[in-house]
Order: C-alpha cells, then structure tokens, then sequence
C-alpha cells in the first residue's frame, strides 16, 4: 500500500494558518473515490450546515445539537443560547481567577490547591484528556478524578499523600444528576469530608442542567457555584462546554485557545471542497477502508505521551455516536467503528506485532507532534531541555521517535495494512481544541453517509435500566434472607425458591459470591454453581 511522491501529494491536505496536515494516501482510496460520493458529501454538508442553524438533529429526543456554538456563540439559533453561552465563560473565567488567586476560599479559610472531579463518561473523558495532555508542573492547581463506582478506585485517589481534603474543590458534573456512578462519588466524598470535620458545601461546584435534582440539591446545600448544562450539548460532545472548560480553567491552561483551536477546525470544515475538509477526508477514508459497514477498527497511536488519553476520549465520542443497531429510517444495520490504541512508540512493543503480521481488521491513525518538546522550563530548574539532548551523534530522542513512527507506518505499508496520519505543530491548547473539533466534525459526517443518528445512545440507555433491575433483584433478596432465623445454610435453588426469585439462579450467584467476598456470608462451591451452599446469619 506504499504512494507514490503523486499520490501522496494528491492526498495529502495542509493547512498553512495552523500547521495541521492530514495524509490519507495509504488508506487505499481508488482514483475518483471522493467524485463518487458527490451525492453524499452534499447532504453531510447540508445536514451540517442545517444543525449548526439550530435545527432538531437529535429527533429520538426532539433536541437541537449544538456543541459547535460553544466555540462560535454568533452562529447559535438565539439572541438567548447565544448570551448564554457568553455569559457561562466570562463566570467559568472569573470564577478559576478567583479560585487560583485565593479570593475564594472554603469555609475555613484553606486555599485550594486542587480540582476533584465527579462524572463518568463525557463528563470525565474529555476533561481527563485536555488535563493529561496541557499539564505543566506551573500549574496552580493539581487536578484528579472519581470517573467509577469502584470503591478501591476511590480510595486509591484519596489515599494519596498529596491529596488534602481541606484544599479540594469538588466539581459535581452530571447533566441529569441523577448518574448513579456520579451520585455515589459524591455521596462518598461528602461523607469522607464530613469525617474530617470539613463542611463539604463551601467545597462543591454543581455543572448540571438548570432545575435537574443535582442543581436543585446543590442550591438546597449552599454549594460554592453553579454551572449550567445545555440539553443541546451531549455528554461526549460537551468538553468546550463548562463541562471541560472549567476545570481546565482552574487548572490554569487557556481555554479561549482551546476555543479558538476548535473554532478554527469548524470554519476549515464548512468548505463544500471535499479536499480542501479535512473531516470529509476522515469520513470518507473511513468509509471506503470500511467497507460502509465499520470492517475494520480504527487504532489511535499518537505518537506523544501527552496525548495518550486521546484513544479514551474517541472511543466514546466515535464508538457511542455511530455504534447503532437501527438506522434513521428504522432498517436494522448494526453499524459502528470500534477504537483502541495507546501511544508510540510504547505499542512496537505490545500489538505491533499483531498489526503488521495478523488479522488484517484494522487502519492506524497515527498522530504526529513535529516539535519535539514543550521546551518549557520551571522557574528555578537547572535541567537542560530534554529536546536538545543526543543520545547518538546528531540524533535525539525525538529523532528516534519520529523515526519509530514512519518505520512503523512503512512496515504495515509493506503488508497492505491501511493507515493515515495526522499531524500538529506541537501539543498546545489550540491543537488540543483542533483535534477535538476534527473528529466531531468526522463523526457528524460520517454519520450521514451511513444514515444513523450520531446524537443518541439507546444502548447505553438499556445497560442503565439492567443495572436497575439487577439492583432490585439484590435488594430484595436481602429483605428474603433476612426473614430467615438464626444461622443459615442453604442451596442457591432453595434460595430462590425461598425468595420467589426462580429462574434468577445465575444472578443470585453472582450476588451472594460477592457478598461472601465482602464479609456478608460464606459461600461454598464444591465443584459447580447449582452446588454452591450460602451461609449467613440472618439480621
């Protein structure tokens, strides 16, 4: 699958303003691909163009999608969304000043030294991407994460010796508030706080939507702040909104430029020029590599340790927009692309092997920085700048990873494995908005060629309400037991015929084998489940 110098000219896009360029030509795109697909590319640029105008995009929910606004609040539909979201960044913006210089303090007068973050999915990914990758050890304020239920995870965070309650703020982000994952973290962290003699409200931040049971709890409680929450933003689109924007602020990177970066994406992409747009260019790779049915997997490798949160952040936003069992005219077509990946050069010695030599279900995207560093120096270091330092004649570490990545990308050439690259000028907050606009925008328009609604989730949706049930089947399983008397033993079939719970033997299993895990019982399995015998003392 090498190009030819010609080839790789005619397939290669710049552009000059910013430094991004994007090359496609080993993705096996036939001579006059993009002619062929006039028709389509014309309604993806239409649809495009018609919900940037604020029409109902999200039909399943009658919503307008508008995350394009928060970097261009001019082209919102309204006067009112438009003011909204201005009004929402200059408090985003006076809020992190006050916060970082110290003018707003906690009750007991501690400055806060560090952002603690509560969500789960869009509420944490995009925010944990933007932090790892524009983390500078000049930043004012430390920034960490509850993005689970998990209680080892948890404590793990809280366990660690830099980790001060007294000096946390608390941001509480969930659009609903009603996120079981989310309402845990924090209950568990008001808790803790409270054992430590802390009053917790003078510590949390709501970034809810207005009137959801989290603002109207957090108004209750006296909580510090309150940040609003678009229904016309989802969850993994909503990193530019305060969702993203805030506790970056607090952390100190610029988040005008992450704006602009963003914005600068969404003006290069409104051109009707398939060539000269970059996100039709990754749409339609992806669709001729795909076969138009998501074949093969899409494996993120940038090569910069500051962007390895990036595969994270674009399994959800990619996985979750165009993973669908339905399409828009209700046809069953079950289509999707999955993503994976971690980072350059770590991955020539973990899955390259698979990639070059085994199943050929994949392209790469590889993600290129051309500066080497940051070149960045803390006030009063003595270290000399990495970036400059050889570890051969002439060459420097950077060199060898530039060189990984091109070797790589040559050697799964030589097997006909299809790959593309991206590039940036360096890791900065303009290229971090940039790169998170130009996959939203490939993701809209790949949505429309293939004709699913990039804007809901009725899987994830599902996955909650079995969450629910198993929930419920656990409770009142414990209100049967301890009806028993005494200490008592018993089969799980018995079990389930004592709590009129037949036919849910498996998941009984599951239960009590976690519960005797935690102390709550004994359980004894002989040799298969249906022999299992659960020992308890009744309450």
């Amino acid at each position: 699958m090498a190009s030819s110098f010609s080839s790789f000219t005619a397939s290669f896009f710049a552009d000059l303003e910013s430094g991004l360029s994007l090359d496609i030509s080993r993705m096996g795109l036939p001579e006059g691909y993009v002619v062929t697909q006039r028709s389509r590319i014309e309604r993806a640029l239409s649809e495009m163009q018609q919900l940037e105008a604020g029409a109902i995009a999200n039909k399943d929910e009658g919503r307008m999608v508008g995350h394009y606004w928060l970097r261009s609040p001019e082209r919102a539909p309204t006067t009112l969304i438009r003011d909204e979201i201005q009004s929402t960044l200059a408090a985003i913006k006076q809020f992190a000043a006050s916060v970082r210089s110290g003018e707003v303090t906690a009750a007991n007068g501690s400055r806060f030294t560090r952002t603690h973050v509560i969500g789960i999915g869009g509420s944490a990914l995009g925010p944990q991407f933007v932090a790892d990758s524009l983390a500078s050890p000049a930043d004012v304020m430390k920034i960490s994460f509850f993005d689970n239920t998990d209680p080892d995870g948890i404590d793990n965070v809280l366990q660690n010796p830099d980790f001060r309650l007294e000096e946390t703020l608390v941001l509480v982000v969930s659009k609903s508030g009603g996120t079981k994952e989310t309402r845990n973290g924090e209950l568990i962290m008001k808790q803790v706080m409270a054992s430590a003699g802390i009053q917790w409200a003078s510590h949390f931040v709501a970034v809810t939507g207005v009137g959801s049971e989290l603002d109207k709890r957090a108004e209750k409680e006296g909580w510090l702040a309150r940040f609003p929450m678009w229904d016309w933003v989802g969850g993994r689109t909503s990193e530019l909104s305060a969702v993203g924007l805030l506790p970056a602020a607090l952390q100190g990177i610029e988040i005008d430029e992450l704006l602009a970066g963003a914005a600068h994406i969404d003006s290069l992409c409104r051109n009707n020029t398939a060539e000269k747009n970059p996100a039709l260019l990754l749409a339609l790779s992806w669709l001729w590599v795909g076969n138009e049915r998501g074949e093969k997997d899409m494996v993120i490798l940038p090569y910069k340790d500051r962007l390895q949160l990036l595969s994270r952040y674009l399994q959800q936003l990619i996985m979750e927009s165009l993973g669908k069992e339905f399409d828009r005219d209700g046809k069953q077509v079950n289509q999707g692309i999955a993503v994976y990946g971690n980072k350059g050069s770590t991955d020539q010695h973990a899955y390259v092997q698979q990639l070059r030599d085994g199943l050929s279900n994949f392209f790469v995207t590889f993600v290129e920085v051309l500066e080497n560093g940051s070149n960045r120096r803390v006030a009063g270091s003595t270290l000399p700048l990495i970036s400059d330092i050889q570890v051969e004649d002439g060459v420097t570490a950077g060199d060898y990873l530039f060189g990984f990545l091109y070797g790589t990308r040559e050697a799964l050439s030589q097997q006909n494995r299809p790959s593309l690259v991206i590039t940036i000028p360096r890791v900065n907050p303009f290229s971090v908005g940039m790169l998170i606009a130009l996959f939203e925008r490939a993701v809209g328009f790949y949505a429309t060629f293939i004709n699913v609604n990039a804007y809901h989730q009725p899987g994830v949706e599902a996955g909650k309400k079995a969450a629910e049930k198993i929930l419920s089947i656990q409770k009142a399983l414990e209100v049967a037991l301890n009806a028993e008397r005494g200490e008592v033993a018993l089969s799980i079939p018995e079990i389930c015929r004592r709590a009129d719970m037949v036919g849910q033997e498996e998941m009984v299993f599951q239960i009590l084998r976690r519960w005797a895990a935690n102390g709550r019982g004994q359980l004894t399995v002989p040799n298969k489940p249906a022999e299992a015998i659960f020992t308890w003392s009744a309450a």
